[in-house]
């Protein structure tokens, strides 16, 4: 285990955690708020502790993939820490699980909340909420590596330990351009967002903190109503750019090399399609009746539908009294998820894909003792590690998610909104049902249940297995 090489990545998070935060320290000035000592004494201890850790550069700095996912899991749980700080500091979030689960729920994009009234909060605190959603959306590791210079394969064990999906490709032979293609694209497409909001009457500060959450398929809203109050025209620009960072960002890059045939091709974000379009079917057709008009049950099925599936969280209205039907599609969408390689959370697309081809290839193994079945995905033979992987991650989700409903039960809630609850923060989704629906918040839980649900953000975005191996004994061990 190098952990010199650990406690140095977990200093330079510490100064780009301090450096981002000047973002949220300017908002504060700039509308003169009270809050800006708060943000300085955060940017001040970021700054002190990274300095420290950097200070004595390790020797030997190639890691393996265990350092690159102890890293990962314990850099996020620091900068979940310090970004916690201002919360407390300004007394806007009084209580350190609190605060600890708004910030949580910000970096690792989930959305759900303990406040229930937001707009109470001065505008850098709202500012800041959303600016965790687009932080940690595409990765502060990967953003890292567009900076660090590491050796060996140190960059490409980061970048898996952190990014979501079975597995990870580069873009182009190195890893560190791979990592400023993808933020590049991320850069470009909330750029492009913040413009189209602005043309339609959003205010600056709506449109980039909006954009924030959507870019990060976050949710984090700056208003009680989420998007409920906006336009139309603002709800359908919304809905287009979560459906677009919901899909995986080779197909961007393939787009940007011109090869539009293999682009659309790809057979994750054909099935990612083909779901939203059903799913909005099926919803519109169930909702009909309570709409003025067939069009406006779509543009709401379309809203929700693209807000869920890629985890986002947004909403324009309560969906938990739409009908069971609508409500079940929804439960089943926050368990499927985004694409791998996006920043969507949940189970993801391509492992359905695999996990429904495998099941596939048995049943024919079955019926055909002899033959020898091969699962392919874009025409290209995907590797038996792989295969064991989904399965592994399929078995350790499954128990993941049943323990974690047995041990918020102890707060007596009922069932379906202990279910969607815990669905809801593994998949980094935001609302749920009934009581954690999309009008209500996260504060009805004892401080013990949103420790595991604190635990279950974590587990989702970083894909269970970086933060599991944080509590097991073999990590830990020299040699």
């Amino acid at each position: 285990m190098n952990l010199c090489m650990i406690v140095y990545i977990l200093g330079w998070i510490l100064l780009c955690e301090g450096a981002l935060l000047v973002l949220p320290l300017m908002v504060s000035v700039y509308y003169a708020e009270p809050t800006w000592h708060a943000f300085l004494i955060t940017i001040a201890i970021c700054l002190a502790l990274g300095a420290l850790l950097v200070h004595r550069k390790p020797r030997n700095r190639v890691f393996y993939l265990r350092e690159g996912f102890v890293s990962t899991a314990l850099s996020w749980i620091v900068i979940s820490i310090m970004g916690a700080l201002p919360f407390l500091l300004t007394g806007a979030i009084s209580d350190p699980i609190d605060a600890l689960f708004e910030t949580v729920s910000g970096f690792t994009t989930t959305g759900a909340s303990i406040l229930s009234d937001v707009e109470a909060l001065p505008k850098s605190l709202l500012f800041w909420r959303s600016f965790t959603h687009w932080i940690g959306g595409m990765g502060v590791l990967v953003f890292l590596l567009t900076l660090l210079p590491l050796t060996g394969g140190s960059h490409v064990n980061l970048m898996k330990a952190e990014s979501p999906g079975p597995q990870v490709e580069k873009l182009v032979p190195k890893v560190q351009s791979t990592a400023k293609i993808l933020y590049s694209i991320y850069i470009v497409l909330t750029a492009i967002q913040i413009l189209l909001l602005l043309a339609g009457g959003m205010p600056l500060f709506d449109a980039v903190t909006t954009s924030f959450g959507t870019a990060g398929t976050g949710g984090f809203g700056i208003k009680n109503d989420s998007m409920a109050g906006y336009s139309a025209y603002i709800q359908n620009v919304v809905t287009i750019f979560m459906i677009l960072f919901g899909m995986n960002f080779n197909f961007y890059f393939l787009l940007l090399l011109r090869k539009f045939k293999r682009a659309f091709l790809l057979e994750e974000i054909r099935w990612y399609l083909l779901i939203i379009a059903v799913s909005i079917l099926i919803i519109t057709l169930n909702i009909s009746d309570r709409y003025e008009s067939l069009g406006h049950a779509f543009q709401q099925a379309a809203f929700q539908v693209s807000s869920i599936i890629t985890t986002t969280g947004f909403a324009t209205t309560d969906f938990s009294l739409w009908p069971q039907v609508s409500r079940t599609i929804l439960v089943m969408l926050m368990l499927v998820g985004a694409c791998a390689g996006s920043t969507g959370g949940g189970f993801k697309v391509s492992r359905f894909i695999i996990l429904l081809k495998t099941v596939r290839k048995e049943l024919h193994h079955f019926l055909h003792p002899q033959s020898i079945g091969k699962i392919t995905i874009n025409g290209k033979i995907v590797p038996h590690e792989v295969v064991r992987s989904v399965n592994v991650f399929m078995v350790t989700y499954v128990l993941i998610f049943a323990f974690s409903i047995l041990l918020i039960g102890f707060d007596d809630h009922d069932l379906i909104t202990n279910f969607t609850a815990v669905s809801a923060t593994l998949n980094n989704i935001g609302p749920g049902l009934e009581l954690v629906g999309p009008t209500q918040n996260f504060g009805i839980f004892s401080g013990g249940a949103k420790i595991v649900l604190i635990f279950d953000m974590l587990a989702g975005r970083l894909e269970l297995f970086p933060l599991l191996l944080l509590f097991t004994r073999e990590t830990w061990r020299k040699f």
